[in-house]
């Protein structure tokens, strides 16, 4: 006979056992592994040789082997055929370019070519859908449209590219469900060039974005104000898409969403694995499609109502930006590789790496998430389910001024859920698919309403 203490123990332990278990699918040792794997060595070897092409203008020379943009984006096509190499192929490599004139802005030179490489690693449930690292291939100095002076671009942006190819090196060792693209974007201080020279072509070819990270520059830590520091970098993310319509406009007004568009939601998602994964760093939400007045590679894909965001370094050094090699009044202008610190360049490769793997170990996010509730005491979701085998949904809430989700419930398999005593007024929602690994897609925030 089984004494009641005894059946007590039992249930203890096993209630034990289940907490154990739900607290070990919390994260996933994967991604540990993938944060040891990034290697300041390699990353420092990657810039040193692109600062070493001289100039990377666009506009630069193209014949030379070992001067110009020529011979720099042959290097980045070679580098990830290597890589591919090691994985049995498992990259699909190639040019994308397009043709652009004189005409297209004072910028433009002379008539040329803006090629991009690209990588692909192909998802096997999921190869339409696609998570995009971009890093640009391209340099300036003082000016722009100067394709024969030296501009190293050691940090803007043989960083970004560096890192990008570390990316597709350590990423490339593993199955994923989702696709991943590692690219090297070309003519990205004449106008974004590459960027929307790709962004059509994801349009044209249909491609499923899940997000874009543009990695423009991401290895320097000393900024131009004094402060050092190694461990902060921002995400820029616009609001809303710019190809909203004028009823989802109209809709905003009344129920939100002001900053609930899809960039941003994705980079709560970098911000919210990063601080899981990496809790030593400090990811900065800036409010901001881009620094003030300026522009990155992500914005073309946000033109074309794709998600979009831009991690960089929290603490800029203009003399080290778009500037002759030269010094005056004791001032050392110019990108050069003695001020890049590599280390840094690589826990940004790091959060990355964590970010596209996660998210291509993720199922799709639901569709057509809608919401209900209006004068009753408790919120009501409902979504579209997806294809495949899933864990099921969380729904995330948060107070309306919380940058953050606060909030969140796991409510199964259902695509429908009521949150009993959760005022709609006061907070804002969103869902997100589970997957049985853990991982979890964006979260989708509300496009309609129901009673």
């Amino acid at each position: 006979m089984i004494s009641k203490t005894t059946l007590g123990i039992a249930s203890l332990l096993t209630l034990f056992i289940t907490i154990q278990n739900i607290s070990a699918q919390q994260t996933d040792e994967r991604i540990y592994q993938i944060i040891e794997e990034v290697s300041a060595e390699r990353i420092e070897s990657d810039i040193r040789t692109l600062a070493g092409f001289g100039t990377r203008n666009t506009f630069s020379d193209t014949v030379s082997e070992t001067r110009g943009i020529g011979a720099a984006r042959r290097w980045v096509k070679s580098e990830f055929d290597n890589i591919s190499s090691q994985c049995d192929n498992c990259l699909d490599v190639f040019y994308q370019k397009d043709f652009v004139t004189t005409e297209d802005g004072d910028r433009v030179p002379h008539d040329a070519w803006v090629v991009n490489v690209v990588a692909i690693q192909k998802g096997s449930k999921y190869p339409n859908r696609y998570i995009i690292m971009s890093g640009d291939i391209d340099s300036r100095n003082s000016d722009g449209s100067d394709f024969e002076g030296d501009a190293p671009g050691a940090n803007d942006n043989a960083s970004g590219m560096a890192g990008t190819i570390e990316a597709a090196r350590v990423l490339s060792n593993y199955d994923f469900e989702s696709s991943i693209v590692y690219v090297g974007l070309s003519g990205e201080e004449q106008g974004l060039f590459g960027g929307q020279g790709l962004a059509q072509y994801a349009k044209d070819n249909n491609w499923e974005i899940i997000g874009v990270l543009n990695n423009d520059m991401i290895g320097n830590i000393e900024g131009v104000d004094g402060v050092i520091d190694n461990r902060s970098f921002r995400i820029f993310s616009e609001p809303v898409p710019q190809t909203e319509t004028e009823r989802e406009r109209n809709m905003r007004r009344y129920y939100g969403g002001e900053v609930d568009g899809i960039s941003r939601q994705l980079a709560r998602y970098v911000h919210k694995t990063t601080q899981t994964y990496m809790p030593e760093m400090n990811p900065m939400m800036i409010y901001r499609l881009d620094r003030f007045g300026r522009g990155g590679h992500h914005r073309p894909f946000n033109d074309l109502g794709f998600a979009g965001i831009r991690i960089m370094e929290a603490h800029e050094n203009y003399n080290r930006q778009h500037q002759d090699l030269r010094t005056e009044n004791g001032i050392d202008y110019g990108d050069v590789v003695e001020g890049v610190n590599f280390d840094y360049a690589k826990k940004l490769t790091a959060v990355n790496a964590i970010n596209m793997a996660s998210l291509a170990w993720a199922p799709p996010a639901p569709n057509n998430v809608e919401i209900g509730g209006i004068v009753a005491p408790s919120t009501k979701l409902r979504w579209e389910k997806v294809d495949g085998d899933i864990a099921g949904y969380k729904i995330y809430w948060r107070d309306t001024t919380a940058p953050q989700w606060q909030h969140s419930r796991f409510v199964g398999d259902v695509n429908e859920f009521t949150l009993e005593g959760i005022v709609i007024d006061n907070f804002y929602f969103g869902v997100a698919t589970v997957g049985k690994n853990g991982h979890e897609s964006v979260v989708v925030f509300p496009s309609g309403t129901f009673r």
